[in-house]
Order: C-alpha cells, then sequence, then structure tokens
C-alpha cells in the first residue's frame, strides 16, 4: 500500500522558519525611519556631469552635461525579516524597501538613467560595535554597483531649513574639495562663455546658480512653497549615507572615469498646504565623483518629488 509521506521541510522541521509578511502597521514600524517611502514618487529635478571627451579637441578633456530631469521612484516593502548570521555575536534582522529610479530628461523625454536597489534598516552592533544605520544599494547600468552606510536625522521644523552648497568644481584626485563660493577655473561651467563642450542650447530654466550649486534648486522649491504657495515645512527625516570608497565598476569605469565615492541626502519632508492638508515630499541632493585625466569631476544630481500613490 501506498503511504504519504512527509514533506521534507516538515521532515527537517524547517516549517517553523517560513517568513511571511506581518501586518502593515507592524511591518511600518520595522522600517523606522524608511516607512513612508512605500508608494510611489515622482517629480522634477536637475543633473550636472563632467564626462570624458575623447575626441581630443576638448582643451580640458571633458563635456559638461547638463540636464533637466523628470524622475519617479517606486518603493516597495520587504515585508519579512532578512536574518544575517553572526559568528561573533548574535544573528541580526533587516527590513528595508526595494526601489526603481527612472529618471528621463525633462525636455526631450529621452532616456538618462534607470536604478534598482534598495534601502535597508540596520539594528545596532556589538561586533562591530556600531549604532542603528540605514544603508542603500544601488546598481547602474553603466556598469557601476554601489553600498552607502549613514545615519537617520529627524528634525521639526516652521522655517525652510539651511542647505548647505554642493561642490561642481573639479579638483585633484584625494584632494579637498574646493571651499564653497570658489570660483571655478573652467570655462564651461560659465554660461557667460560660450563652448562647444557644454550642452547646447542649455536648456531653458538653467541659470548659473544652479552650476555653481545646484542644492540651490531644492532651496528655490522649498522657497516657492512656503513664501508664494503658503505651504508649511512640518517635519523633516534625513537619510544620510556615504560610500567611503564602496563602489564596484567594469574595468572600462575603473580605466575611463573610475567612479570610487557616493555621498547623498534624501529628506522625506512632511509639507502642508494651505489648505490645512498633509503630503508627503521626497527631496535629494548627491554627489559622485568621476575620476580621470588626474581630477576628481563632481556628479551632482538633485530632485524633488511627491508621494503619489
Amino acid at each position: 500500500m501506498n503511504e504519504i509521506q512527509p514533506s521534507p521541510l516538515h521532515m527537517r522541521g524547517l516549517t517553523t522558519l517560513r517568513r511571511v509578511a506581518p501586518s502593515q502597521p507592524v511591518t511600518a514600524d520595522r522600517l523606522g525611519a524608511l516607512a513612508d517611502l512605500p508608494g510611489f514618487w515622482e517629480g522634477t529635478g536637475f543633473s550636472l556631469i563632467a564626462r570624458p571627451d575623447y575626441s581630443g579637441r576638448s582643451e580640458n578633456g571633458f563635456y559638461l552635461q547638463l540636464n533637466l530631469l523628470h524622475e519617479t521612484i517606486e518603493f516597495t516593502s520587504i515585508g519579512s525579516p532578512v536574518f544575517n548570521r553572526g559568528s561573533e555575536q548574535g544573528d541580526i534582522a533587516i527590513y528595508g524597501v526595494t526601489y526603481l529610479h527612472r529618471v528621463t530628461d525633462g525636455t526631450n523625454g529621452g532616456a538618462l538613467h534607470i536604478e534598482p536597489g534598495m534601502w535597508l534598516t540596520i539594528p545596532a552592533t556589538t561586533a562591530p560595535k556600531a549604532d542603528a544605520s540605514i544603508a542603500r544599494l544601488g546598481t547602474i547600468p553603466h556598469g557601476n554597483a554601489f553600498c552607502t552606510v549613514g545615519f537617520v536625522q529627524h528634525a521639526e521644523f516652521n522655517k525652510v531649513p539651511e542647505i548647505p552648497p554642493a561642490n561642481t568644481i573639479p579638483f585633484p584626485i584625494n584632494g579637498k574639495p574646493p571651499e564653497p563660493g570658489s570660483k571655478n577655473p573652467y570655462p564651461e561651467y560659465d554660461l557667460a562663455i560660450p563652448s562647444q563642450f557644454r550642452t547646447n542650447p542649455v536648456p531653458a530654466g538653467i541659470v548659473q546658480a544652479m552650476i555653481d550649486d545646484p542644492n540651490q534648486v531644492l532651496r528655490d522649491t522649498l522657497n516657492h512653497q512656503v513664501f508664494e504657495q503658503g505651504q508649511t515645512l512640518k517635519q523633516i527625516t534625513r537619510l544620510i549615507t556615504s560610500t567611503a570608497g564602496g563602489i564596484a565598476n567594469i574595468p572600462f569605469i575603473t580605466t575611463n572615469a573610475n567612479t570610487l565615492d557616493l555621498d547623498s541626502v534624501f529628506a522625506i519632508e512632511t509639507v502642508v498646504d494651505a489648505l490645512g492638508n498633509e503630503f508627503l515630499q521626497l527631496q535629494y541632493s548627491q554627489t559622485g565623483l568621476l575620476n580621470f585625466k588626474g581630477k576628481s569631476f563632481p556628479h551632482v544630481t538633485v530632485g524633488t518629488l511627491i508621494k503619489a500613490f
């Protein structure tokens, strides 16, 4: 007579280890500072990148590309825990979200960037001894994969917050970025000087102040909301991360425009409109350094997105 045999999982007693997603409130609690991310966000931004020019015609060896952006990011909760097994301390459970970031040209709709990745929330550990932290992991079809690690800042606001400047001036590899307000010696960055090695025509809406400091775009957005639309910035949660040399590149990238550093701040903002309605806004600023011809060329991208769904 044929007998029903227990499943291999049952025989090993592993059914109790099945990971399933808990209720939405429990998931949100486990996500911590990432709890407001899941959903669909849409908005606009600005990108500045000095990319290598192999033609030999550029005296400085690069072409300055300037783009206005249309952006979407979709975040999805990783509902179940991800266990990291410890050898020097007990196991830890990590929670997080996946994301897909799509960027198209805000002027002509052309494809510019696509980035699948994850944000993770990591508990405090004893080995290594570290406070609770966050991490951002992403892959880019140029042939880069990065892992940034950092921390969270929470703040209550009733005014426009200060946003420090973002440097766009190239500087020696492993050197110190120029002080804010320093003059950029490269004519490609000066809109008053015609250049065939800069986006031409410059998209309407891009002005010199944005090239000198792309974070001015974020300040202008907030000032417009607060002082012209009567909105109030109620709360900000900043996700601040850095690679500290944690980028893997394909050999072509390593040889031609080696990219080893990425710093970013993603600010989840609770905004109240003039009618008292709350909505969520995501502002970000990130700088990656492209290293070629003995210089680090900052690739700066900023954006403001609204949570739509």
